[in-house]
């Protein structure tokens, strides 16, 4: 059994989770063309639940090839719009859009977690909260951006729940953690019976 854990994510929120909750982990980052992963599973039908699973998994199969003793963590979040996906704003004019149609609206989102060790899945989970988001109106959406672009730029949904993205919900119905991108509880729980965190 190992104890080594690699994160497969640039994300800082991941990696300060698990750091908080005493996990230590090292970090890489795959390389995937996810823009080609998600418009091929698109083309083809695929769901949201499934988009999130799979790009998580492309992403831990991708570091447990090169470290295949360690356990390797990939996460991936899908916002679902009405059964549609909504990615990361590529611009401000994006996000500006996005935000227009959610507002007023209920969405949802999938944070998957896919563990591999030795080059196979061992583990996965997808997290869902439903998001209730309050009438906006279009000069607050334009403040919000001005104050917020820099940070909320490679945020799914154009928004960080930690951050002033909280004022722009009337009720969130599910897990904190999932919402920040990791479904935390539910992966220790699985650290914790595999026997890598001890309790």
């Amino acid at each position: 059994m190992t104890d080594r854990i690699i994160l497969a994510s640039g994300s800082e929120i991941r990696r300060a989770l698990l750091q908080n909750a005493g996990v230590s982990c090292e970090v890489m980052l795959p390389r995937l063309d996810e823009d080609a992963i998600r418009a091929a599973m698109q083309a083809d039908g695929a769901t949201p639940r499934d988009l999130a699973d799979a790009l998580a998994e492309h992403k831990a199969r991708k570091i447990a090839a090169r470290e295949p003793a360690a356990l390797v963590i990939g996460c991936d979040q899908i916002l679902d719009f009405r059964g549609r996906c909504l990615a990361k704003p590529v611009s401000i004019d994006d996000a500006r859009d996005q935000l227009h149609s959610l507002s007023g609206q209920r969405h949802s989102l999938l944070s998957a977690v896919v563990i591999c060790h030795e080059g196979r899945p061992v583990w996965r989970h997808i997290g869902q909260v439903h998001l209730q988001m309050r009438e906006l109106s279009a000069a607050y959406i334009d403040d919000y951006l001005d104050r917020n672009w820099d940070s909320i730029r490679h945020a799914v949904g154009c928004y960080k729940l930690e951050e002033e993205g909280v004022r722009l919900f009337s009720s969130i119905e599910g897990d904190y953690f999932t919402v920040l991108g990791l479904s935390l509880i539910d992966l220790l729980g699985y650290l914790t019976v595999r026997g890598v965190l001890k309790i």
